[in-house]
């Protein structure tokens, strides 16, 4: 046997070539054939079950071990980064307060996603009951809490696309959606213990792996401001080390290890809690320790999960059923939608009907847990074969039929009320659009120049090829007074004369645009356009970055974490009260506030009145609070 530096070079990496192969090929085909309704995964469950009938028939027992780890490692990763999705401070900042008026709980978007799930799983029980008369089914609790899984990471990427993450709806349908995966976690783990070892005392310590999580939580609470730490911390995430994602895999190997000495089928809940914690402590739209993690998740260990899955899918499995196969799967296909949509009509009171109802398909959307928690059954022995072919069959329908049937019953609005309006692809146009995304704001690039179109699109931002000197063209995203306009196509007399067409014949007043020279400025402003000096803000970065180095870096490094926002007093109630009465929310800071024109430092004493306008820092969910709170 050959080695080097005694290390074995005799492993099989055969196997491994081809499902990495595999999984590089499925979403390639699928962006080039411009199918976009099918999630990759759905594919690479269909082609690893071909793979593991023609390609891997051959493969020697240690290829395929290496595969087994890596699928093993992509599920842990998986159920990581499900518990990492799940917006941590939403979900406390949602929980009912203690003085809250009845209306206000009633709609309170955690007592309605607890309210959903206790229904989902009341439906789901009664469900089994009627199935187990159909087929036989040895445990009818763990068949129920199969089917009441959702899915965050289908739920949350569809609302995103369609720039309803952040409203109140979205928000509710997220929320119910992860407290559903978190308490159907919580569930799985509790009852496969029970299964394997009886009402044991052990069962006690699985209560430890709460308890760590609160310990790692306040003592992350406690340093994660330590300067010295931050400023190691800081010059090492990039470097050759990888601190961040180094300290990241060893805080998940100790979830996953602790977890495995009280139980294997508790590692899903440890992985889970460990995602959960980091989610604590980031912003996960603009941290880039998400963007390496899901690298490294979905780029490599995730993909090779999701064919094993296919690889190990017994089709030849679902002849158990014999003549019941047919009502059995027509009716699990009907329940495992009803058991989520019929719950989710409690929203019709707040949302409408109609909205209501897609929520509901969406909801119905499951993919890992119900993969997971159908594997654990049948490692346990109380799933058979048949019923977990039949579940990984209904994970690939409902991750595709739930989508579809929500975009379906609540039609897309492509440009969605306040989108920004970016006229000109230019780099700095493009920079502004993904920023914008980041903030969770719409924004639209209206190019006419088709290479600058074609490249700008595949980047997956929304454009459109058309005229900004068209007035067609804002017809087409349905501009209106609460838009945006920025102008800036690279051309000083373009620029100028869009201004002139917004603001002449369309009477639109929120325009910015460049001014590159005292004249142009002059022009605009005639125009009543907000201008921003280029040459100005250069040398303003410049002077900043030589008089408040720290300050300046400081600033830049925490966009992941802050946002700067202005927040106008519309709250009656706030009207006439001083700065010290109103309960801003600890993760904000009152910078500055405007009445009329005339901007000041508040303090304590200053009483702020309705219509100021404040200058809050904060991050994105204490934003939210204090938005909902002066509004």
């Amino acid at each position: 046997m050959m080695r080097f530096l005694s290390i074995s070079l005799e492993f099989d990496y055969l196997p491994l070539l081809i499902v990495i192969g595999l999984a590089w090929l499925v979403p390639m085909t699928l962006t080039l054939l411009r199918i976009k309704r099918i999630p990759s995964v759905i594919v690479e469950i269909l082609v690893g079950y071909f793979a593991g009938k023609y390609l891997l028939v051959n493969a020697t027992p240690g290829g395929m071990n290496i595969l087994e780890f890596l699928g093993l490692t992509g599920f842990i990763f998986l159920m990581f980064l499900g518990g990492l999705e799940i917006d941590m401070d939403q979900v406390i900042y949602s929980l009912p307060k203690r003085k809250a008026r009845r209306k206000k709980v009633s709609g309170n978007p955690v007592i309605i996603a607890v309210t959903v799930f206790a229904l989902t799983l009341i439906l789901a029980f009664s469900s089994t009951l009627l199935l187990s008369d159909i087929v036989k089914i040895s445990n009818k609790w763990y068949f129920s809490l199969i089917m009441v899984t959702t899915s965050v990471s289908i739920v949350f990427p569809v609302l995103k696309n369609r720039g309803e993450s952040l409203t109140s709806y979205g928000q509710t349908i997220i929320i119910t959606a992860a407290v559903a995966d978190i308490l159907s976690i919580i569930l799985f783990t509790f009852t496969a213990f029970i299964i394997r070892n009886g009402f044991r005392i052990e069962i006690t310590y699985i209560l430890f792996l709460f308890l760590l999580f609160y310990f790692l939580y306040r003592v992350g609470t406690r340093f994660r401001n330590w300067a010295p730490l931050k400023k190691i911390s800081f010059q090492l995430s990039h470097a050759v080390s990888q601190l961040s994602i180094r300290g990241t895999l060893f805080l998940l190997l100790l979830f996953v290890v602790l977890s495995h000495y009280i139980g294997s089928e508790v590692i899903l809940l440890g992985a889970f809690l460990c995602g959960m914690l980091l989610s604590l402590f980031m912003h996960k739209g603009r941290s880039l320790l998400v963007l390496k993690l899901d690298g490294l998740g979905y780029g490599f260990f995730i993909p090779i999960f999701f064919i094993m899955v296919g690889v190990k899918f017994d089709l030849a499995s679902l002849k158990e059923f014999e003549l019941s196969l047919l009502p059995f799967l027509a009716v699990l296909f009907f329940v495992i939608f009803a058991i989520k949509v019929i719950p989710s009509m409690i929203l019709a009171r707040q949302f409408g009907f109609r909205m209501a109802l897609s929520g509901g398909f969406l909801l119905s959307s499951r993919l890992s847990l119900i993969i997971a928690g159908s594997a654990i059954g049948l490692n346990l022995g109380i799933i058979s074969p048949g019923i977990n072919a039949s579940f990984v069959l209904m994970a690939i329908v409902t991750c595709f039929l739930g989508p579809l049937l929500y975009n379906f019953i609540k039609p897309h609005e492509k440009y969605p009320f306040g989108t920004t309006i970016i006229v000109g692809g230019s780099s700095k146009g493009v920079l502004l659009a993904r920023r914008l995304n980041m903030h969770g704001k719409t924004s639209v690039i209206i190019e006419n120049n088709e290479e600058r179109f074609a490249a700008i699109s595949s980047k997956g931002l929304q454009v459109i090829n058309s005229d900004g000197l068209d007035p067609a063209t804002y017809a087409r995203v349905h501009m209106t007074n609460a838009n945006y306009v920025v102008v800036d196509t690279g051309s000083t007399d373009t620029n100028i004369h869009i201004c002139e067409l917004l603001r002449k014949e369309l009477n639109h007043d929120r325009i910015i645009s460049l001014a590159r020279k005292s004249p142009v400025e002059q022009q605009l402003k005639k125009l009543d356009v907000e201008t921003v000096d280029a040459t100005r803000v250069m040398a303003s970065t410049i002077e900043s970055l030589i008089l408040r180095p720290a300050t300046y870096h400081a600033l830049i490094e925490s966009f992941e974490n802050f946002t700067l926002e202005e927040i106008t007093i519309t709250n009656p109630a706030l009207d006439g009260r001083k700065v010290k009465d109103i309960a801003f929310h600890r993760d904000v800071i009152l910078v500055m506030a405007r009445s009329d024109e005339n901007v000041f430092i508040p303090h304590g004493e200053t009483y702020l009145r309705t219509g100021n306008i404040l200058y809050i820092m904060g991050t994105e969910t204490a934003l939210t609070f204090t938005r909902e709170y002066l509004r």
